[in-house]
């Protein structure tokens, strides 16, 4: 029985005693091998794409070892996983596995960094805890390693039991595997150049989209914008310079520019100064002078820039011309001034005026004091006044509730009573007039209390008013020669319409709360 796993170093020859017959076989053996290795060798030196040449890297292994069955994993960057790239056959289900280091056969194969042979994996006590892996067994895990590291590792497997891999397969696969290492850093630089060029284009293309961004800016600012090396030439001036100063830029190209004024030279000196040992120049006011010999009041900002290594190379500045605002803030000057001596002489004329109106207010207040006393006296009249109507109101209020009373309690129960006598028809008609009068004299203070009392009907008017003088259901029925079940049924209309159903409230005490 063959162990159940064998390190193997590179070129390990075989032990024991060799026949002439088999060195034959296996010198046949090497020189097919060999050639396989060189066609394989000049297709995979072709593969410029990795995931193409990782295809073909699993493909040409299987064949040199003959079986169907195989896998790649190469090392993911920047962890500590290996993970599977490609797989053929028994493993073309298992894309993406990933494995540590010590882990399955891969796992080994990097641990050890170099060839692990497994003769049966189904039974290897080092196999991947995984059902799916039963059926595999005879295998080979061979190292793709460089000089720092194993980079990934190719797998072969067979699934019949009868089949393995011997010394030769392994020798093979280990020339093979160097030759693939070198085809996989062809690959890898290759994208990587490819990458980089890639990226070196899009940062060209940003630079000029930059580059023209910002002249399309420069040429379409309104205000005066000269670009200087570190030696003062001029190296860029816009449309706006060459149009408020009178240059073209042909004639101030590569030269300094000779436009200072000599009183301002002393201000200009120290701004260069400032800019110079770093700071930025802002809103600096100062003198130029155009080609027509005009001299400009501008306002300059200015800063340097710098190249990559961060040295400053030049400086660029903008001017605004603001002679306009200055003739304006002159002019504007020579008007305050102006306005100044008016004010002096309103300050006068509103001294004299307010002194007159002193007067005139020292005089209002004097009126105002009679008025004051004035009306003292008319509000204590009004007072009382409203006192004597008051007591007027509630005189009237009482005569009328007399009136009303005394003719409900004295008069009315003696005509029903009439009414419903016997009566010949010119007394009936005589009671009928008697009963419109009466009624006639008594119209303003039913008026008055239906009010009070909402919207009474005239019988709830007249329970309510016996209600309130105390009257017993008994007593009302009799007075208005009604039942006593009707009486119950006015005052609990009564109650509902004054809000009281349901409450412990005295319906008397409510009503005589009215005359309050």
């Amino acid at each position: 029985m063959p162990p159940a796993i064998t390190v193997v170093p590179s070129h390990t020859p075989p032990s024991g005693v060799i026949s002439t017959a088999t060195v034959d076989q296996t010198v046949q053996r090497q020189n097919a091998s060999l050639r396989a290795l060189h066609e394989t060798a000049l297709g995979l030196l072709d593969k410029i794409d990795k995931e193409e040449l990782l295809e073909t890297i699993i493909e040409r292994a299987a064949d040199l070892t003959g079986t169907e069955h195989g896998y790649i994993y190469l090392l993911e960057p920047k962890s500590n996983v290996m993970q599977m790239r490609v797989g053929k056959g028994f493993f073309t289900g298992q894309l993406g596995r990933s494995v540590r280091m010590g882990e399955g056969i891969g796992g080994r194969v990097w641990q050890a960094e170099a060839t692990v042979l497994v003769a049966d994996y189904s039974n290897w006590p080092g196999r991947l805890d995984d059902p799916s892996l039963d059926g595999l067994r005879g295998i080979v895990g061979i190292p793709l390693k460089s000089d720092r590291q194993v980079q990934g590792v190719i797998g072969l497997a067979h699934v019949d039991p009868e089949k393995q891999f011997d010394y030769e397969d392994v020798t093979v696969l280990e020339r093979f595997a160097a030759l693939v290492l070198l085809a996989l850093e062809k690959a890898t630089l290759y994208s990587k150049v490819t990458s980089e060029l890639a990226e070196r284009k899009k940062a060209e293309a940003r630079i000029r989209e930059n580059e023209q961004r910002y002249r399309s800016f420069l040429e379409s600012s309104p205000d005066p914008i000269v670009v200087y090396d570190m030696r003062g030439e001029a190296t860029y001036v816009n449309p706006a310079f060459e149009q408020t100063f009178g240059f073209s830029r042909h004639e101030l190209l590569g030269k300094q520019i000779d436009f200072v004024p000599a009183a301002s030279w002393p201000e200009t000196k120290a701004a260069i100064d400032r800019m110079l040992s770093g700071r930025k120049i802002t809103m600096f006011e100062t003198k130029r002078l155009a080609r027509n010999g005009q001299v400009l009041d501008v306002q300059i900002s200015s800063t340097l820039f710098y190249d990559h290594n961060d040295r400053p190379t030049g400086n660029i500045v903008t001017l605004r011309d603001i002679s306009a605002r200055k003739r304006a803030e002159e002019a504007l000057q020579q008007y305050h001034g102006q306005l100044e001596e008016l004010v002096q002489e309103r300050t006068a004329e509103l001294a004299d005026a307010n002194r007159r109106l002193k007067q005139q207010v020292d005089e209002r207040q004097r009126a105002e004091a009679a008025l004051r006393a004035q009306s003292n006296h008319l509000e204590e009249v009004n007072t009382a006044l409203r006192v004597l109507l008051k007591k007027r109101e509630e005189d009237k209020r009482e005569v009328q509730e007399n009136v009303m009373s005394n003719v409900k309690e004295l008069v009315s129960p003696y005509l029903v009573r009439l009414k419903r006598g016997r009566l010949e028809p010119h007394q009936a008609t005589l009671m009928e007039i008697l009963q419109s009068n009466l009624d006639n004299i008594i119209s303003p203070f039913i008026s008055r209390i239906s009010s009070r009392y909402l919207n009474f009907t005239p019988t709830e008017i007249r329970v309510a008013n016996l209600i309130k003088e105390g009257k017993t259901n008994k007593e009302i029925a009799e007075l208005l020669l009604i039942s006593k079940n009707t009486v119950l049924f006015h005052r609990h209309h009564i109650r509902t319409k004054l809000n009281l159903k349901n409450k412990k409230i005295n319906l008397r005490t409510h009503l005589l709360s009215y005359e309050e």
